[in-house]
């Protein structure tokens, strides 16, 4: 009966509805003037011409054009992208071959007039817009992956490399620019202005494809790695200072009117740092998580991102350079960062930035090199691209006794261009500093020097092959090592504070350690929150006091603990997470109850022994699902660590088991090289002398400080030998089978550090 009623009333409803429609037409026609209803009479008579009309004119409007243009641009930078991948080249060769691809020198020159009716001229200036939006971006995550730390730690081997790979290339371009500038340089252009540009142009390295190149080589992590990226990061922050030098230089028109540019210019980035950048810091720490980065501050920070442009660009220094800084001075807060680059990354890398890459394409215009001459002043570019960056890195890096393979691995890598080159020769292009031609022979410079940088590694593996023993110093070597706390208790917290401080080395970064707080949203709905979070930091920030070590809290509130500390574990540039689990820790605390990482991590079964008469204490392995959760999913090593009254660490006791657990031996380097402590290493089974692989390791630890390292070969653990230890380190597998098997010792263990690989 219901549906009855709905059904009449919807029916009436349309039924009154059509009628007034009708009514309201009908009259309105009577308002028709005679040249209305002959045009109408024509149009009727022609309908089919009238629709093809209409087709073409929608299909070829502006916004339909653009579109279509993104599409193609998409689907030809993927598919390139993909296909340089198959040969061992970086992704952004495949995106600039797809932008030469799809501009005059291959599409325009065979299918012109599908090229024009793709890329129209007039269809051009919205896609350059579009394109430089998009790289504004792009330099905003740029210099928010920049980390200034670089220059204020002991980095002078870096400088001294990164700055020598910067001065001799671009002595060799204002050489260079001697021979060219007659013939080549645009009307009007002072010489002065062009030898600049071309400088800079040889000068510049591609950050992030060297930091690509980098991880995907397995070097990210090693002391080699280590150096090229802060070279990499120096290189980046000095040469888009000149460049914006060079460019105000070039807007003025001379060197002595460009000096108020330069004076603005030095007045903004005086500002930004020590103005803006402290009050971002605090807004960044107060919404450091996601529930945090609400739509308004968000839509704060790229206000910020915009003015910095806009700024700039009215200076006179290019909107880039507001968009790179913008970047530097966002807080340092990891977590703020992460997840801030995830909201703009994707738009701006996939979506934005491929249009960059096409657009320079389309201005690439290699037909114009038509002439052998031509080739030869390309070829001449090349050589002395690479032989400044090249040579001025390597010899640098020999300079401050780098080996020489490891010197000829910078010099390579500082080879590389990329992107970054192709930014700052499209600014050349725009401000008409670099004639068609000149964009032309230097595009294909950036695009060759960066595809060497592969085969150059490759040659240097195979005519300097690094040794087994040097690939393992070179691993062992102290470098970054950045720990990630998971902590319930605030006394548990500082305990861990204090073993993740002997394994860092301070020399190498001021911040390695995050202190992570998750608290449950509907216990914080109930206590105050600042004041919670103050005393839940409170025993951490005095135990960091007293070992003189800084470190970075993370305090948020959690819906799903678990999955939270996973995410920041995953997503994070963390080496390790810790997580405290024992009586110690959660027992008897309101907050180890409500997080709940375990409900019983060790379960104590008090066996008699009918031999001696007394009752031996087992540990029982009993990981909860979440823990297990844990251990499964984080992509980093996992350490997991039982207290037991810990209150120095002095003497630590690492046993091998099997060949698996020597990748502890380099946990057992971090600790000796880091603090002045002493490591025992237990061999019962003599694997370091049957394994070449674990005695190259342990000789490279005892090499570093042979009196704080000992071994022990005697398979007995007797209770005396384990009270003397503070602390066991051991495999996450050994320590369940040691569980499995019921092992005597364990009831004698000191606080343990459960290592999960």
């Amino acid at each position: 009966m219901k549906n009855l009623r709905s059904a009449l009333f919807y029916t009436l409803t349309i039924g009154i509805f059509s009628v007034f429609l009708y009514f309201f037409i009908r009259q309105g026609t009577f308002l028709e003037t005679a040249a209305t209803k002959l045009h109408s009479h024509v149009s009727n008579a022609t309908s089919w011409e009238q629709f093809t009309d209409t087709f073409v004119h929608n299909l070829t409007h502006p916004l339909a054009t653009l579109l279509l243009q993104i599409i193609t641009i998409i689907v030809a930078a993927r598919l390139f992208g993909w296909l340089c991948k198959l040969i061992g080249q970086p992704t952004v060769i495949g995106e600039i071959a797809a932008g030469i691809f799809l501009g005059p020198s291959l599409l325009g020159m065979f299918y012109p007039e599908f090229s024009n009716f793709l890329f129209p001229k007039q269809s051009l200036g919205n896609l350059q817009f579009l394109s430089q939006i998009g790289l504004i971006l792009f330099m905003f995550i740029i210099g928010m992956e920049l980390d200034l730390k670089v220059l204020k730690t002991k980095a002078q081997e870096a400088v001294v490399i990164s700055h020598a790979s910067i001065m001799l290339p671009f002595a060799l371009g204002v050489g260079l620019a001697l021979y060219m500038y007659q013939q080549f340089a645009p009307e009007g252009i002072s010489f002065l202005s062009f030898a600049l540009f071309i400088g800079i142009a040889l000068s510049i390295t591609a950050f992030p494809v060297l930091a690509r190149i980098v991880q995907e080589r397995g070097l990210s992590r090693t002391k080699l790695g280590m150096m090229v990226i802060t070279c990499a990061a120096t290189d980046d922050i000095t040469a888009w200072c000149i460049l914006a030098a060079v460019i105000a230089i070039v807007k003025a028109g001379s060197f002595v009117s460009s000096i108020y540019t330069i004076i603005l210019a030095g007045a903004y980035v005086l500002f930004m740092l020590k103005v803006l950048k402290p009050v971002l810091k605090r807004v960044g720490d107060h919404y450091s998580y996601k529930e945090g980065l609400t739509k308004p501050v968000v839509a704060m920070f790229f206000v910020v991102l915009l003015i910095s442009s806009y700024t700039t660009e009215v200076i006179g220094i290019h909107a880039l350079f507001g968009a790179f800084m913008a970047g530097v001075i966002m807080p340092a807060n990891l977590s703020f960062r992460s997840i801030f680059i995830e909201k703009v990354e994707d738009v701006s890398l996939v979506l934005l930035l491929p249009l960059f890459f096409v657009f320079t394409g389309l201005r690439t215009q290699i037909g114009l090199l038509n002439d052998p001459y031509l080739w030869q002043v390309t070829g001449l570019i090349i050589l002395a691209g690479v032989a400044g960056k090249f040579a001025g890195s390597t010899i640098a890096a020999r300079f401050v006794k780098q080996s020489w393979r490891d010197s000829l691995i910078i010099g390579s890598l500082m080879n590389t261009r990329g992107l970054m080159e192709l930014v700052v020769l499209n600014i050349g292009y725009d401000i008409g500093v670099l004639s068609p031609e000149i964009f032309a022979m230097m595009v294909i410079m950036a695009l060759a020097t960066t595809c060497m940088t592969g085969p150059a590694l490759d040659l240097i593996d195979k005519f300097f092959p690094q040794k087994k023993w040097e690939a393992l110093r070179d691993k062992l070597e102290p470098s970054r090592f950045s720990v990630l706390i998971a902590f319930a208790s605030p006394q548990g917290g500082r305990k861990m504070l204090r073993l993740a401080d002997k394994m860092i080395w301070k020399e190498a970064d001021d911040q390695q350690i995050t202190a992570l707080h998750l608290s449950p949203s509907s216990y914080l709905n109930q206590v105050n929150t600042e004041e919670y979070q103050f005393e839940t930091f409170r025993p951490l920030n005095e135990e960091a006091q007293q070992l003189d070590v800084s470190f970075t809290s993370l305090f948020k509130p959690s819906q799903d603990v678990e999955h939270d500390i996973i995410d920041i574990a995953n997503n994070g540039d963390y080496d390790m997470l810790m997580i405290g689990i024992g009586r110690s820790v959660f027992e008897g605390t309101f907050l180890g109850k409500i997080l709940g990482f375990t409900s019983r991590i060790i379960s104590r079964e008090r066996l008699f022994d009918t031999i001696t008469g007394k009752e031996r204490l087992f540990h029982e392995d009993v990981l909860d699902e979440r823990t297990t959760q844990i251990i499964k999913s984080v992509k980093i090593p996992v350490a997991i660590m039982i207290e037991k009254n810990l209150k120095e660490v002095n003497d630590i006791f690492i046993p091998i088991f099997s060949p698996q657990d020597q990748f502890l031996l380099e946990y057992a380097q971090k600790l000796v090289s880091a603090g002045d402590l002493n490591v025992t290493i237990m061999d019962p089974s003599e694997i370091v002398s049957a394994y070449a692989d674990v005695q190259d390791s342990l000789n490279a630890i005892q090499d570093y400080a042979p009196e704080k390292v000992r071994m022990h070969f005697d398979n007995a653990l007797e209770k005396e030998f384990l009270e003397q230890k503070d602390l066991m380190i051991i495999s996450f597998e050994s320590w369940k089978k040691a569980v499995e098997s019921h092992s005597v010792w364990l009831a004698n263990s000191p606080s343990v550090l459960i290592i999960r690989a």
